[in-house]
């Protein structure tokens, strides 16, 4: 069913299938029957391609898989037997899987003749691809040889076979190759020589070119040479001269091959010609005996045809399973001679012949009634026979009788009895009962041994025989195929394959092979290994003391194929959920002391029995077993309530009075509601409670309980106490009062504004809220809840800024507690900014107020400052509640920028700027402090002392670059880029220190490249100076 289309003819044909629409519409439904079947596991299957010989001496076979479960297991079947296959690349394993995407391939690396068979793979037991690799008989006589070619030449690679082959497989540099413009690829008449011709040859068509047949394979190099005569820059024209080829006669060799072949063809003919004249096997089931029709005359040859329907009688074993060929060989002799009586009215024949099976060297009768006492004929394949030779033929009254003393193969034919114008005839057949190799025969008795889960597969090769049926058993009764179990029958081996085997799998595996002349077993033992059954129990507890706990238990009555090693043994204590293993003993010991006992405590126990496979189920302990006496602690004192809330009760209790010598490792406590007679613990016994008292929060509010506690030792709980007096789960009593309470809130306009307040107070409280003594308007939401109060203004406003007073009042008295809550924005910005210097060194910073100071309290101002020689701001005053501000340090020569922000609980409000301060204007004059002033004037207009220095550095790198100015007064710097003042541009970082002037940029662009100027200005002139920068990339 694998099988592509276009094979359907030649397969059809091989097997003598003449009615094409029965084959399609079966294989249609078998297809079909395939694909409910692979669903299970399979979700698409496409793009099969059958096995085939690749280059690197490999086969391989692929398809596109999906499977629905990605760890489904994946078989692989050669002839029937399973084949391990590696997933490692690498890996020295013959058979091998390769997984690329959803695509499986398969591949046989060194390939040998007897690779060849049926490749079956199976995912879970569905057979999803089946393909056939037939290797032929055939080797190559002359191999390919390493050819030389020019450029433009044609390359000729030539080989012969042993045998006539339509196509062999061409590659080079490890890839097929095929007939194209590129590639003509040439068989010979007689198919034994084939040629590759490369065409137009090149230099990049140099390398290994290899042929493949069958499983064998050569390989020569294709040497490109240039062409020494072809001139430089232009394209040579192609070559008609043709390089390489065997260096042989190749006709001649093949000419003799053939005539090797034709010989070897004739002797087969001779030998099929010599073992066509034998007898055919029997046929396998019964039918009539033949009745032709009568000849024309009583020496007529006794050959005709049978009539349709009739066939060969065949004498059956009587039971199912066959004795052995001797036995059977005399029971056919003796009983095959059917005696037929027939009434008639005429004289003729009314016993008429039947088929005979005959093992060499036993006799055969034939006998023929007739009605009258007449005479007859016997015949063999239409001839007369004579008495003599081991054939005697006799006359007792109306019966006659053909006795063959020793049957060899020359006796086999067709038999036939003529008296007058009746006849009869019968087939006698002579053979030999199936027979095994004694090689293969002492193979397949060696047991095989198998784990669990794992196939298991057996394989009985016998000579091929006509009529011969193979039938397995395990242990006497006959495997069909279903259900895990395939069975194959090939006309030289018979297979069995038992799939995930059990361990009741295990037996006796026997192949019978039948003909009609006998029958022949071999047996074989499948043993399937598992882990051990269960110890055979029960447990038996030898002695129990104080200190020492003894058990004993049987065998497990299964081993698992596998003898018992040891037994591994479990402990559980009472009341405790865990298993602790305490040891192990050997497999001849079925008894175990368990020494690490404690007085008065219960266990359970647990066996394993343990053997290669593994761990076998536990045999458990039905109930505890108590070291030595349990001794049991008295009553302890009643609980008494200490204190109750709606979600706890604290209790508190008294130690027994008498423990009765056994140490108290806890307490046991236990609850009753109110009317009820169920006692509920509240802790485990294997948890006990190591105080005498206990908060229980397992209560429900409202609900009265009464609790009783039982000490505990080591044999388990004791007496209960009395129980304690009925105790409600609430509240005491208590005056309102307001956890972890906030007194300042502040909300941004436009927000909603939630106040929230965490209260308690027994009876709950009635909550009350009050805006500036006021009750709250209607549109503010209250919301109260047991524990919380909250009070929401859903879009708040200036003026909801007040504040807000919460009451709680209940029997027990009351409480309150004021929150002021304030609706703010962020601030307006504060008005002009004014810069005065009235001290030498100092500039008073003035400005007009914020038009919120009068509306938030809490306002006030931040003052920056930024000079030109850091160009970066910073915080100079902070928290300022009045409008005037000065500063101190104030150089000449330098500006002054300054910043001033009006800032609130909500946050800064936009930046008021100030004038640049740094001029000539608004200077106060410096004092002389009496001095006359001399005639000696330092004023002088800007120079340049140090010019600027051409640069050329690459992009991306970092630039300094320097000069000095003098002047006086100081004069003011600026720097310009192709005529555009940076000043005041932040890719560009510029100084000027006394005179020294800088500029700094961090990572140079290509847009920085052009001419670079600095231009000194005071109040008597001005000077400057340019250079070139110049980026490189």
């Amino acid at each position: 069913m694998s099988s592509d289309k276009k094979d359907y003819e030649s397969i059809c044909a091989e097997f003598g299938v003449t009615d094409f629409r029965w084959m399609l519409k079966n294989l249609n439904k078998m297809k079909k029957e395939r694909e409910e079947e692979q669903a299970e596991f399979v979700s698409s299957l496409s793009n099969l391609k059958h096995i085939r010989v690749n280059s690197d001496n490999t086969a391989s076979f692929e398809l596109d898989m999906d499977l629905i479960e990605p760890s489904t297991s994946m078989y692989l079947y050669k002839d029937g037997v399973m084949v391990p296959y590696t997933k490692e690349l690498g890996d020295s394993m013959k058979h091998s899987l390769k997984l690329v995407g959803k695509r499986y391939i398969f591949s046989v690396r060194d390939l040998m003749p007897d690779d060849a068979g049926l490749y079956q793979l199976d995912v879970g037991d569905v057979n999803v691809f089946t393909t056939d690799f037939k290797i032929p008989t055939v080797d190559f006589l002359v191999k390919i040889q390493e050819v030389k070619a020019t450029e433009r030449e044609d390359a000729v690679f030539e080989c012969v076979l042993s045998n006539p082959f339509s196509k062999i497989l061409w590659f080079g540099k490890n890839l097929p190759l095929e007939q194209g413009e590129k590639y003509d690829i040439q068989v010979s008449e007689d198919k034994l020589i084939h040629k590759l011709v490369v065409k137009d040859c090149l230099i990049v068509d140099k390398g290994i070119y290899s042929v493949c047949a069958g499983i064998k394979s050569c390989n020569a190099w294709l040497v490109v040479e240039a062409d020494k005569d072809a001139q430089k820059g232009k394209k040579t024209a192609r070559k008609t001269t043709r390089a390489g080829g065997s260096g042989m006669d190749l006709q001649k060799v093949a000419q003799e091959q053939q005539t090797k072949l034709a010989k070897e063809r004739e002797e087969r003919k001779e030998q099929i010609k010599a073992t066509s004249t034998a007898p055919p096997p029997p046929p396998e089931s019964p039918a009539a005996p033949l009745a032709p029709p009568p000849p024309e005359s009583p020496a007529a040859p006794l050959a005709p045809p049978p009539p349709p329907g009739a066939g060969p009688t065949e004498v059956e074993p009587e039971a199912t399973r066959e004795p052995q060929p001797g036995a059977a060989s005399e029971a056919a002799a003796a009983e095959q001679q059917p005696v037929v009586e027939v009434a008639t009215a005429e004289p003729g024949i009314t016993g008429k012949l039947s088929d005979v099976y005959v093992l060499r060297g036993h006799p055969a009768e034939l006998t023929v009634e007739v009605s009258a006492d007449l005479s007859g004929t016997w015949f063999k394949d239409g001839e007369p026979l004579n008495s003599g030779a081991g054939v005697t033929m006799t006359k007792d009254g109306t019966r006659h009788k053909l006795r063959i003393q020793s049957c060899k193969d020359d006796d086999s034919g067709v038999y036939g009895f003529v008296s007058g114008d009746q006849s009869t005839q019968g087939k006698v057949a002579v053979g030999g009962a199936p027979e095994f190799d004694p090689d293969d025969l002492h193979k397949f008795s060696k047991p095989v041994i198998i784990r669990v889960g794992q196939n298991a597969a057996f394989k009985m090769p016998f000579p091929p025989q006509g009529n011969l049926v193979a039938r397995w058993f395990r242990d006497g009764t006959e495997i069909k195929d279903g259900g895990g179990v395939k069975t194959a029958r090939e006309p030289n081996h018979s297979r069995l394959l038992l799939r995930d085997c059990l361990r009741t799998d295990s037996g006796e595996i026997t192949i019978q092979l039948k003909n009609p002349f006998g029958a022949v077993e071999a047996t074989s033992q499948l043993i399937v290994l598992d882990r051990p059954g269960p110890p055979d129990g029960p447990v038996e507890t030898v002695e129990t003391t104080s200190s020492v706990i003894e058990i004993k238990w049987n065998p497990p009555k299964d081993d698992g194929g596998s003898a018992v090693t040891n037994y591994i043994i479990e402990r559980q204590q009472a009341g405790q959920a865990l298993w602790t293993k305490l040891g192990d003993v050997s497999a001849d010991k079925t008894s175990f002391r368990d020494r690490n006992v404690t007085h008065g405590k219960k266990y359970k126990y647990r066996i394993y029995g343990e053997n290669p496979e593994g761990l076998s189920d536990s045999l458990q302990t039905t109930d505890s077993i108590t070291a030595g006496i349990m001794i049991l602690s008295g009553p302890p004192g009643a609980p008494a309530v200490v204190g109750a809330s709606k979600t706890c009760i604290d209790l508190t209790w008294s130690p027994p009075e008498n423990d009765r010598g056994v140490p108290i490792i806890g307490y046991h406590l236990e609850k009753r509601k109110k009317d009820t007679d169920l006692w509920i613990a509240l802790n485990p016994l294997n948890e006990p409670i190591e105080d005498v008292k206990c908060a229980v929060r397992e209560v429900t509010e409202g609900a009265e309980y009464e609790f009783r506690v039982s000490a505990v030792n080591e044999s388990g709980a004791g007496d209960p106490s009395p129980p304690s007096s009925m105790v409600c789960a609430k509240n005491p009593n208590m005056r309102p009062c307001f956890k972890d309470p906030e007194d300042f809130i502040v909300v941004r306009a436009g927000n909603s504004a939630r106040v929230k307040v965490c209260y308690e107070g027994e009876p709950p409280p009635q909550i009350t809220w009050f805006k500036d003594d006021e009750p709250v308007s209607a549109w503010i939401n209250v919301i109260n809840s047991e524990g919380l109060a909250q009070l929401v203004i859903p879009s708040s406003k200036r003026s909801d800024s007040a504040v807000y007073t919460i009451k709680a009042k209940n029997s027990m008295g009351e409480a309150s507690l004021a929150i002021e809550v304030r609706v703010t924005d962020e601030p307006k910005a504060p008005g002009p900014v004014e810069l005065e210097q009235t001290v030498y060194g100092r500039v008073v910073v003035s400005w007009a107020p914020s038009l919120d100071q009068e509306l938030d309290d809490r306002l006030y101002y931040v003052v920056s400052q930024r000079d030109s020689a850091t160009r970066t701001w910073k915080n100079v005053a902070d928290r300022l509640f009045t409008n005037t501000y000065t500063v101190n340090n104030i150089l000449p020569g330098v500006q002054y920028h300054f910043r001033i922000f009006a800032k609130n609980d909500v946050g800064l409000s936009d930046p008021a700027q100030s004038p640049t301060w740094g001029v000539n204007s608004n200077r106060v004059p410096i004092p002389s402090k009496g001095l006359k002033p001399s005639g000696v004037s330092f004023e002088r207009p800007p120079s340049i002392l140090v010019p600027l220095k051409v640069h050329a550095p690459p992009k991306g790198y970092q630039l300094y670059m320097t000069c000095a100015v003098r002047g006086c007064p100081t004069p003011s710097v600026s720097w310009y880029l192709n005529d555009v003042c940076i000043n005041f541009d932040n890719n560009y970082y510029i100084t000027n220190s006394f005179g020294v002037c800088s500029m700094y940029i961090l990572r140079v662009r290509s847009k920085d490249s052009g001419v670079c100027k600095v231009v000194a200005v005071n109040s008597f002139g001005q000077a400057q100076c340019s250079t070139e920068l110049a980026v490189r990339d």
